[in-house]
Order: C-alpha cells, then sequence, then structure tokens
C-alpha cells in the first residue's frame, strides 16, 4: 500500500515508518520538518501534498505536545485533522488510521470502553484537550473505513515518561502527584504495533493501552523509581470520576492484539 503517514518524525512516526517500509508498503511522511515538508495547518499545502502522494491509506499521527502546550495540541488535532481529512477524501483515500486519547471519557467507576461517552462537558482546561480529540475522531470518521486509537498515556524512550522525559524532570522537581486518579499506560513500542495492526481492523474506536489500569499512587513511585528521581509521598483522598483508566479487552478479544508490555510494572523495569 501506498501510506501518507502525517507526524513522521515524531515520536510514534519515527518508529512506524522503518516498520511500514519493511512490510512492504510505500510511505510518504509528512511533517513540518519531514520527507514532505507540510505544515498541516496550511490548508493548501495539505491537500497538494495529498494528492500528489495518490495514497490508499492515511495515517495520522500528529501531535503538538514538546513544549506541553496543550491548547496548540488542540489546534492541531481540530485544524490540522480537518485539513488531513478533507485532502484524503478529495484525493480518493478509503482509509484513515487516526492517534487519539484514551482519557477523554466521562466520569465512571470502571475502566472505560469504546462505547462509553466522551467527557464532552467537562470544564476547562480538561475541555480543551477533550474537545480537540473528539474533533478529531468526528473529522476522521467521514472516511469510508476508519480506525481511531485510542491510546493510553505514552512511556518508553522518546516519550515524556523517559528517563530523560519531561515528566521525570517534573518529578524530580516534585511536581508529579502520587494521587488516586487511575490512568492506563502503553509502552511506545506498542503504540506502534497497533497502528501497524490497525491497517486491517475493522472500522471503528479500539483502546490501546496495557493491561493493568492503576492509581498514580501505585505507578508514580513506579516510574519514578525507574527514572532514578524521588518518588513523591503518596496522597490520600479521592480520583476524579474522569480518571478512571480503560479496558483493551475489546482489542484483545475481538482484533487480537495485545501489549508486548502488559503491565507498567515490567515496562517500567526497561526503562
Amino acid at each position: 500500500m501506498r501510506i501518507v503517514l502525517a507526524g513522521s518524525t515524531g515520536v510514534i512516526g519515527r518508529r512506524l515508518e522503518p516498520i511500514l517500509t519493511a512490510r512492504g508498503h510505500e510511505v510518504i511522511g509528512l511533517a513540518r520538518n519531514g520527507p514532505v515538508a507540510v505544515d498541516v495547518l496550511d490548508r493548501d499545502a495539505v491537500a497538494a501534498a495529498v494528492r500528489d502522494a495518490r495514497p490508499d491509506v492515511v495515517m495520522h499521527q500528529l501531535t503538538s505536545l514538546s513544549t506541553g502546550d496543550f491548547a496548540a495540541n488542540s489546534r492541531l488535532r481540530r485544524t490540522g485533522t480537518r485539513n488531513l481529512v478533507d485532502a484524503a477524501l478529495a484525493a480518493g483515500v478509503r482509509r484513515i488510521v487516526a492517534q487519539s486519547i484514551a482519557w477523554a471519557y466521562e466520569p465512571g467507576a470502571e475502566p472505560a470502553t469504546e462505547e462509553t461517552p466522551l467527557d464532552l462537558g467537562a470544564p476547562e482546561p480538561r475541555q480543551t484537550s477533550v474537545g480537540g480529540a473528539a474533533a478529531l475522531e468526528s473529522a476522521v470518521q467521514e472516511a469510508p473505513e476508519w480506525v481511531v486509537l485510542r491510546y493510553g498515556t505514552l512511556y518508553g524512550p522518546g516519550t515524556w515518561y523517559a528517563r530523560d522525559g519531561l515528566m521525570a524532570q517534573f518529578a524530580a522537581a516534585g511536581k508529579v502527584p502520587a494521587d488516586a486518579d487511575v490512568s492506563s499506560l502503553l509502552h511506545i513500542d506498542d503504540a506502534v504495533a497497533a497502528a501497524v495492526a490497525a491497517l486491517e481492523w475493522p472500522v471503528g474506536v479500539v483502546n490501546v493501552c496495557d493491561d493493568e489500569p492503576a492509581a498514580a499512587s501505585q505507578w508514580v513511585p513506579a516510574f519514578c523509581a525507574a527514572a532514578n528521581v524521588p518518588a513523591p509521598a503518596v496522597t490520600e483522598g479521592e480520583r476524579h470520576g474522569w480518571a478512571r483508566g480503560a479496558s483493551n479487552r475489546h482489542a484483545r478479544t475481538h482484533l487480537g492484539w495485545s501489549p508486548a508490555h502488559p503491565s507498567w510494572r515490567e515496562g517500567f523495569a526497561s526503562l
């Protein structure tokens, strides 16, 4: 297949491209500083790049998170995705695979499934991230075939949660709480593997995360130990209702996908 990989120089994209190429696909990498240099906020440039590439599939792995600017990332998800989807549809592309997030669900007691509604009524600053993810997913679903990958919190080389990552720096400064909020985590290699598999998956939304949602009081000290920084004191109190984690049961049961790093416990040990 000919695949336009939008975000080819990002933490997922730069791992994904050689794997796709090794499997016989022709990959056209789009990024601000990529092989095809395109700013996805430039509607005309995106349209021209996708038209010239004549892809069978568009894979959306775009983020803008290097500085921690969530508003910029939300703008990319809204406007950049809109430009990319419109370009794909105009070029006759049938399938779009896109990266979303597994922590945008509404409050609840159990880990969220794909049927759980998104937290569209969330107040700011959470609304910025949830609204951006919802806009991305809505646009992608206009394609004849689409898969939305709702990734858990990424960890591993090149991510925020790496030995030299942004969150290791924050943790060293005592700015990462070890509280009751529950997260689902995902090793970067498992995120890449799911993106490759999604080329063949049926249409739909898929939670892509490890098998063990956990409270920050459990996983943050383990991350700090792996990053060789002091762990914060564990704090008591109730979790935010939306901080519930996500279930990967659909991917494991119906799609045959399972993470190579089934738990952050052993995953952090590999950092």
